[in-house]
């Protein structure tokens, strides 16, 4: 890598980068748990379910929506543009509608567990952030949205 002289505003020289190392990783990626892994983003995967605690939430169900973010190494898919080196997002997007639309929980909080356990179950991540929103709960109260969210890693 080579470097570039410049001065600050207050006089004193600093160093900056003018190329990149194509082998070099970043110090850090933003939203990732460790700083030092990329992210897929999937986000608005809805289905109806029957999740709550009251009878008629279980009887009639309701939409909910998933947001997932995986966290990878996404270089080893990037250099040699081979799917099989990534998650992909179709299958993701089926696992957790298959997920929102089965078995029925009591609490958001479940389906999310759930949902992240299936995810570091079935694809390269080292970790996933689950979102689940239930914009339809029963509150008496206007309100935009309720949503649970969690992260979870490999051990």
């Amino acid at each position: 890598m080579t470097t570039s002289r410049h001065a600050d505003p207050l006089g004193a020289a600093a160093t900056a980068p003018t190329t990149a190392d194509p082998t070099s990783r970043p110090e850090g990626r933003p939203g990732s748990p460790s700083g030092a892994l990329d992210t897929v983003v999937l986000t608005g995967i809805t289905a109806k379910g029957y999740h709550g605690v009251f009878d008629h939430e279980r009887r009639d169900g309701q939409p909910f929506a998933v947001d997932i973010v995986l966290h990878l190494d996404l270089q080893p898919a990037g250099v040699s543009d081979d799917l099989a080196r990534t998650a992909h997002y179709g299958e993701l997007a089926e696992l957790v509608h298959g997920i929102i639309e089965g078995e029925p929980f009591d609490l958001i909080e479940a389906l999310a567990e759930t949902i992240a356990t299936a995810v570091l179950g079935s694809f390269p991540v080292a970790a996933v952030d689950v979102t689940v929103h239930k914009p339809k709960a029963p509150i008496e109260v206007p309100f935009g949205d309720v949503a649970v969210t969690l992260r979870r890693s490999r051990p």
